[in-house]
């Protein structure tokens, strides 16, 4: 067997971008000259690697199990373009959660560019299920969440606690009465974040653990449009007490009080082929 770095770079591109057309204009060969890769690595392995599904092509589970490997491959071929393999350089590709990407990461990427000046961050912000998807495709190294989850491949890690916050606006009816309870809760119109983000799905969790859920009145996924609604009178709201302080502080939006158990997990997450990564372990130093 005698596989080439080409291949495995090929291979590995059309796993993250679902597409040998993509793959191809990344690697700069044409499309025919992809294909005929893809087949020869297959060949050369005995097994296939790739299944097209319509417009798209999924690894087979064969090709799951030897991605890791692969990428892991691929990344010591790159070390041995730096002579230094302790000098920090390239880019990190990090993809985080709204909260986390909106209140904390900036102070920590610079301080992570500051100390290491050869190298970037390029941040994408999604929510939990999005960011989880984009490192099991292989499109960022690092990952940060707030909600719950599991994964079988990819290592979460717990990092940090975070609070959420139930709020309303001053004139509401319970700006200025007793701490409701959580049925009380229940009867109220919500505004929240979609299914999938962290927030949401430990809202929904402290409501099912009371026997009850919200009644939503309206999802949305930009945490702005949700304290602008409940300003609005639309509903009350649930996010990080972090994204609420500016807010709270201006007199704009009222925190409540909750018999709701609304305590959660930051977590970093990475794939395992990435753990010992230079980049991503400079990046964790940052983490506070």
């Amino acid at each position: 067997m005698n596989l080439s770095l080409r291949q495995l770079r090929l291979f590995e591109a059309t796993a993250r971008l679902g597409r040998l057309t993509l793959a191809a204009d990344e690697q700069a060969i044409s499309q025919s000259a992809a294909s005929q890769a893809i087949k020869e690595l297959e060949r050369q392995l005995g097994y296939a690697v790739l299944d097209r599904i319509g417009r798209e092509l999924v690894l087979t589970d064969a090709g799951q199990q030897i991605l890791p490997r692969v990428r892991q491959i691929l990344s010591l071929s790159d070390g041995l373009n730096r002579a230094d393999d302790h000098r920090i350089a390239g880019t990190l590709r990090v993809a985080a959660s709204v909260t986390i990407a909106s209140y904390l990461l900036p102070t920590m990427m610079a301080r992570f560019q500051r100390r290491y000046p050869d190298a970037s961050t390029q941040l994408d912000i999604l929510n939990t299920e999005g960011v989880l998807e984009r490192l099991e495709k292989g499109r960022a190294q690092l990952g940060m969440i707030e909600g719950p989850a599991l994964h079988p491949t990819l290592d979460i890690v717990p990092w940090r606690s975070d609070r959420l916050a139930v709020f309303c606006a001053p004139d509401h009816p319970l700006a200025s009465g007793p701490t409701p309870s959580v049925a009380e809760l229940a009867r109220e119109d919500w505004v929240v974040r979609e299914a999938g983000s962290g927030t949401r799905a430990v809202l929904d969790a402290a409501f099912q653990a009371e026997g009850m859920k919200p009644r939503v009145a309206l999802e949305l996924t930009r945490q702005e449009a949700i304290k602008q609604s409940v300003r609005a009178g639309l509903g009350i709201g649930c996010l990080s007490a972090l994204a609420i302080e500016d807010e709270v502080t201006a007199g704009h939006l009222v925190p409540l009080d909750t018999p709701l158990n609304l305590m959660r997990r930051f977590s970093w997450v990475c794939s395992p082929e990435n753990r010992d990564n230079a980049l991503v372990q400079a990046m964790l130093t940052q983490l506070d």
